[in-house]
């Protein structure tokens, strides 16, 4: 019986020495990238195969696919193992981000393998944005390509530091030395301000593993390492554990009155048991109590680890906030400035708001400015008003409230942060943070003793906002100006902003590009909100056509001040009746960027209020107007008598 239980030891007892030494190997995270077709699915699926990761199951599977879908005659075609959408294979390119792990007994490995077409560019992103070195592939035969640039800027911007230059297919060009000393004079050259602290070039065949895990006898020239050879000795940037101590709050943890804990993983640095923590966003201090993870209390955790923090004092840490080392503060503000790598089909423009996210925060962001636009052949810095899809630009950026953050080159976790679309929830951009910038710590909110509140009770009336939005001809300032007329008669504090008469002042330096609309909105909402505060019913009577700008102002406002009136007239019978022949002159092509011809028009989706003008005369819709101010009025004011506000 002993000798049984022995034996069924004995292979236990082995798996778990073998799962102890491969914890204690480090662990490298790399992509490949470059240009389409430069063999960055092979190259995977040849290091996988050579250090033994595929089972004979998936080698037979691999034969099989590669008569069906391989391009290499009857060798087997390795980057079917990586391309595993049946896109992929059918078209034989790269799409999506596939992540390989492998190992050799001095290391593990994770690798990225992204696409190499320009339109998949933000999928590259996603896979560099957790690289500590990258692979550029080029081919031999092409040399130095667009894409081998815009994915080496990229891998600088996102914090790499580490390259292996390898030029692929070389027994295409016979093996020659100097095609591959060209190569490298001309990477060498484009890379130089790149801030690349190594450049490994090694030139190599994917396909038939020369210079991959065994040296090649092609090329006796070549006396530098293999490929794996430099991946196991490759020393990589400090260490995340000797950085300052950051802790992101991801869920504050309190299942009964008797515990409140602080929920995530450690960014960097490390922590230990009745260490001094500063929480990030208010300053205040405490010190560590206990370390609760997996399996019981920690005397100390490092960068990595998944922990909950367990404080002396019940300071007030909520999701969003970090917990940091007191002598190593990160920055806190909401004005600053970063790289964006766009991603979206719909350019970036400077005014619109967008959600901002970072490892555990999320507040509305705009891009005030777009400083400048990073040409991806040259590095040079080029003068733009937007950021179209798979674009690299300088931005200055404003949050609606502080965020804590550090820049990007000291800590790529807490220094990165994402853009979401208002409108389709769809990630639309990849930040990078370099600095706050300074007028963000001189300038703070001045209280007044005076107040919205105040002002409106000395009119005798509520302040509201009446956004009139529709296409050019609709009838919105008609309708506006004898809303205000019958408003200003019955004793209404009022003022009225209209389009027009607003771009001879203060928005006259604005054209009607998508990026001045967008610009000419949000000046517009700031001055209907200053007013509405000063306790007027503000009417604003702009086209608008965008409604993620109608979003940002309604935001701006108190909660039911924005009022949404949809002057919804036919996209004809503004034509027909073109008060102003503009129509006449867009349709002929003499007039660019005329909403509703060849720039877009947004219609509200669910306005407050729905006005359909035809055959409906200006007065029957201001009466209609004027009803929904009383009865919002006669609400609010029976609210109040009950208790609220």
């Amino acid at each position: 019986m002993r000798h049984i239980m022995a034996k069924s030891l004995a292979p236990t007892d082995s798996i778990r020495e073998y799962m102890a030494a491969q914890e204690k190997k480090s662990l490298l995270r790399f992509l490949t990238c470059g240009s389409v077709d430069d063999g960055k699915s092979t190259l995977i699926g040849r290091l996988l195969s050579d250090t033994k990761q595929i089972f004979e199951d998936q080698l037979a599977a691999l034969e099989r696919d590669s008569r069906k879908h391989g391009t290499t005659g009857d060798d087997i075609d390795f980057a079917l193992l990586v391309d595993g959408l049946e896109a992929e294979r059918e078209q034989g390119i790269t799409i999506d981000v596939a992540y390989r792990f492998f190992a050799t007994p001095k290391r593990k490995f994770i690798v990225a393998d992204t696409p190499g077409h320009e339109q998949y560019t933000r999928n590259m992103a996603t896979g560099a944005s957790t690289a500590d070195l990258a692979i550029v592939l080029i081919d031999a035969r092409q040399g130095v390509l667009r894409q081998t640039r815009r994915h080496s800027i990229i891998a600088s911007l996102l914090g790499i530091r580490h390259i292996v230059l390898a030029v692929n297919k070389i027994d295409l060009v016979d093996f020659d030395q100097a095609v591959f000393d060209k190569i490298v004079e001309d990477y060498s050259r484009f890379s130089h301000n790149l801030g690349f602290q190594t450049i490994a070039p090694i030139p190599m065949s994917a396909r038939y593993g020369d210079n991959v895990s065994s040296r090649s006898a092609n090329m006796q020239w070549y006396s530098g390492p293999t490929l794996i050879e430099h991946l196991e000795t490759v020393s990589v940037d400090e260490a995340a554990v000797e950085q300052p101590f950051r802790f992101p709050v991801q869920y504050v943890n309190r299942p009964n009155l008797d515990f409140r804990g602080f929920a995530g993983t450690i960014a960097s640095g490390s922590v230990a048991q009745g260490d001094e923590v500063v929480v990030a966003k208010s300053g205040k201090s405490s010190r560590v109590k206990r370390i609760v993870a997996h399996g019981g209390d920690l005397a100390q955790a490092v960068a990595g680890q998944a922990i909950t923090l367990v404080l002396d004092d019940e300071v007030e840490v909520s999701r969003g906030n970090i917990l940091v080392a007191p002598a190593s503060r990160p920055q806190v503000a909401d004005q600053f400035a970063a790289n964006i790598v766009w991603f979206d089909e719909h350019a970036l423009l400077p005014g619109r708001s967008y959600i901002l996210r970072t490892e555990t925060d999320q507040v509305s962001a705009t891009v005030t400015e777009l400083k400048y636009r990073v040409n991806v052949n040259d590095f040079a810095h080029e003068a733009a008003k937007s950021l179209e899809m798979n674009e690299v630009g300088i931005c200055n950026l404003s949050t609606r409230s502080p965020i804590a953050f550090d820049n990007f080159a000291e800590n790529r976790t807490t220094g990165a942060f994402i853009l979401i679309d208002r409108i389709s929830n769809a990630t639309v951009g990849a930040g990078m943070i370099l600095h706050s910038l300074r007028r963000a710590e001189n300038i703070h909110w001045q209280s007044l003793d005076v107040g919205k509140r105040g002002r409106s009770d000395l009119k005798n009336q509520r302040p509201a906002v009446f956004w009139f939005t529709g296409l050019s001809g609709s009838g919105k300032s008609t309708i506006a100006n004898l809303f205000e007329k019958k408003l200003f008669a019955s004793g209404r504090h009022t003022y009225i902003l209209d389009g027009d008469n607003v771009r001879h002042g203060l928005n006259r330096d604005l054209g009607f590009t998508d990026a001045d609309r967008v610009e000419n909105i949000r000046r517009v909402a700031e001055v209907a909100r200053l007013m509405a505060d000063a306790g007027l019913i503000v009417i604003v009577s702009f086209i608008s056509p965008f409604a993620a700008e109608r979003r940002v102002a309604r935001e701006l406002m108190a909660d039911g001040e924005f009022v949404e009136v949809f002057v919804d007239t036919p996209f004809e019978e503004c034509a027909r009746r073109d008060p102003k022949g503009l129509y006449a002159r867009a349709l002929s092509g003499e007039i660019k960027n005329f909403t509703g011809v060849d720039s877009p028009y947004e219609a509200p989706e669910n306005p407050e209020i729905h006005l359909k003008t035809l055959g409906r005369s200006a007065e029957e819709m201001v009466e209609a107007l004027e009803l929904w101010l009383n009865e919002r009025d006669i609400a609010e004011d029976q609210y109040d008598s009950g208790g609220g506000i």
